[in-house]
C-alpha cells in the first residue's frame, strides 16, 4: 500500500485536517507509481476543470486532459524527474469539460520506499491561469516597448537608434561579402523657414507626409529609411552599387515632387524639396564606418551648396 497522506481513512479520523485539504485553492492528489492510478484527487478539481472527482482513475486520464501541444514534453519531463527522484514543477494547459483550457502549475513530491524504488507521487495543482494572462500583458508590453525604442515617435519609420543598429549590422556584412553599401542623407530644404512660416504642428505633418512618400520607395526587405534627426533622414541600401543608387534618389525626389506639399518659404521651389548625400563604399576592414558616413554627410551639404534640391555623389 503506498505511503498515500491522502488516505481517505487518515481523512475521516481528521476531519480538520480535510476540511482544510480541501477548502484549499490548490488540488491535492496522489499516484501510486506501480499502478499509475490515482489513489486521490481532492474534490476541487470538478470546480476547476469540470471533471468529475471520480473520473480520474490513471494517468492516462490526467495526460488526455492536457493540451497536445504540452502533453509528450510534459510527460516525458515528469517521468524523467520522478524517476530520478526529483521534486519537480510542471506548467501546461489542462482541458476542461466545456473544451476550453487553463493554465495549471503541478507541484511534485517524489515518496520513494526504504529500497529507493518510487512509491508514489504527491502534489498539488495550482490554477495559474491569471498569472499567465498577466505575463502575456507584460510580454505584450515588453514587445511593445522594443518596438517603440526602435520606431521614432513623430513619423512612425524606423528611428536614429534602429539606424545605427542596423548600419553596423550592414557594414560587418559588406565587408564579409565583399558587396557595395549605398547610404543616402537627405535633408529638407528650408525646413527652418517652412516652420517659421507655417508653425511647428504644421511642420510636424509635413515631416509624417515626407516620411510616409519615402517609406513608399522602401520595396526591398534590407533596405531601411530612418528618420536621422530634425528635418534628416537616412537611407541605407545594402548590396547596391552607386548607380542603383542615383536611381533610388531620383525616384525619391519624385516621389516628393509628386507629394506637392507646398513651401511658399523656400528659396528654390514652391513646393517641398530635398537635398541628398550620395556615397557608395565596398568596405574592408581596413575602412571606418564614421569616417564613410562622415563623407556621406559632405556629399549632402554639397549638394546644398550647389543649389539644394538635389543630390550630389562622389
Amino acid at each position: 500500500m503506498p505511503n498515500n497522506p491522502f488516505d481517505e481513512e487518515k481523512l475521516a479520523s481528521s476531519r480538520v485536517y480535510q476540511t482544510l485539504l480541501e477548502s484549499t485553492l490548490a488540488i491535492p492528489w496522489c499516484i501510486d507509481w506501480e499502478t499509475k492510478t490515482f489513489s486521490y484527487i481532492g474534490p476541487q478539481i470538478e470546480k476547476l476543470l469540470g471533471w468529475k472527482q471520480n473520473s480520474w482513475k490513471t494517468v492516462e486520464d490526467w495526460a488526455t486532459r492536457m493540451h497536445e501541444e504540452d502533453r509528450d514534453y510534459v510527460l516525458n519531463f515528469c517521468v524523467s524527474q520522478s524517476l530520478a527522484g526529483i521534486d519537480h514543477e510542471a506548467d501546461y494547459r489542462a482541458l476542461k469539460q466545456d473544451g476550453s483550457f487553463t493554465w495549471i502549475r503541478d507541484v511534485v513530491h517524489v515518496v520513494r520506499k526504504p529500497n529507493g524504488n518510487v512509491d508514489c507521487l504527491v502534489g498539488f495543482m495550482f490554477d495559474i491561469s491569471e498569472r499567465k494572462k498577466q505575463e502575456e500583458h507584460l510580454q505584450t508590453l515588453q514587445r511593445q516597448l522594443e518596438e517603440y525604442s526602435y520606431k521614432d515617435g513623430l513619423t512612425g519609420i524606423a528611428n536614429r537608434r534602429l539606424f545605427d543598429e542596423f548600419f553596423q549590422r550592414e557594414w560587418l556584412n559588406a565587408i564579409r561579402v565583399q558587396k557595395p553599401l549605398s547610404l543616402i542623407l537627405l535633408d529638407l530644404d528650408y525646413f527652418k523657414q517652412y516652420n517659421d512660416l507655417n508653425g511647428h504642428v504644421i511642420g510636424d505633418t509635413c515631416l509624417r507626409q515626407i516620411a510616409k512618400s519615402l517609406e513608399s520607395c522602401c520595396t526591398r526587405p534590407r533596405d531601411l529609411v530612418a528618420r536621422y534627426g530634425g528635418e534628416e533622414f537616412a537611407w541605407i541600401l545594402p548590396e547596391t552599387n552607386e548607380a542603383a543608387a542615383v536611381l533610388m534618389a531620383e525616384k525619391i525626389m519624385a516621389v516628393v515632387k509628386d507629394a506637392r506639399l507646398p513651401h511658399k518659404a523656400s528659396a528654390v521651389s514652391d513646393l517641398v524639396t530635398l537635398s541628398m548625400g550620395i556615397k557608395t563604399i565596398t568596405p574592408t576592414e581596413f575602412d571606418s564606418r564614421m569616417q564613410f558616413l562622415d563623407d556621406v554627410d559632405k556629399n549632402l551639404y554639397q549638394a546644398k551648396y550647389l543649389g539644394r534640391n538635389r543630390y550630389y555623389a562622389a
